[in-house]
């Protein structure tokens, strides 16, 4: 999504200038910066007047609420991806995990704001839905753990789901951040399958590790 080519001429004929504003905004995001965001920035990468945003967005808020739902979506649509080429409930779960963390790798400055407290996300319902809906591609990877009768009877689906996800997004942000790199010469999404793994044996069946 992050490199989809803004089409400036079409932009009005087509009825897709909140679609054109919205791969503007995250492209200054990208390129230069979440400081750099404005209206008129993504109106002028866009190469439309600078009273045309306003036709979509209120304001900047609302505008980088929908560069952030966007990104969400794209999170979901990667990690249902990941769980369905995988084989199994448990290689599903630990893709589900990778993907994260590589999402956060090909997505950085955007994966930053997504999670960070720049934007009041509660001013913005769409923005949180679509949040929640990627998170549930987590939460749907342990419920078919549960289901599939491989976990053990004391594991709380919605406690293993927060631990994966602070795990998963510790993760990803200790790599986006360059600490690892500075600290641990290891491959990130070896380890990630690594800690998933330990994480793991604690709540499957002990026939299923």
């Amino acid at each position: 999504m992050a490199r989809e080519r803004i089409n400036r001429k079409t932009a009005y004929h087509h009825g897709d200038l909140r679609r054109t504003l919205v791969l503007a905004a995250r492209r200054l995001i990208e390129t230069k910066g979440p400081a750099h965001l404005s209206l008129r920035g993504a109106a002028r990468l866009a190469g439309v007047s600078a009273a045309a945003p306003y036709r979509h967005f209120a304001d900047k808020s609302a505008l980088l609420a929908a560069v952030l739902q966007e990104g969400f979506a794209q999170l979901a649509k990667e990690l249902a991806g990941a769980r369905a080429r995988a084989k199994g409930p448990v290689p599903a779960l630990v893709a589900v995990g990778n993907q994260y963390v590589r999402f956060a790798e090909a997505n950085t400055s955007v994966y930053r704001l997504m999670f960070g407290p720049t934007l009041d996300k509660a001013q913005h319902p769409e923005l949180q839905a679509a949040g929640l809906s990627a998170l549930g591609e987590l939460l749907g990877a342990v419920t078919v753990c549960h289901e599939a009768g491989l976990l053990e009877k004391n594991v709380e689906v919605h406690e293993l789901a927060l631990g994966g996800w602070a795990l998963c997004h510790g993760l990803a942000s200790l790599h986006v951040d360059g600490a690892l790199g500075q600290t641990l010469p290891v491959d990130v999404h070896a380890v990630g399958d690594t800690l998933i793994h330990f994480m793991l044996n604690g709540a499957l069946k002990s026939s299923r590790r």
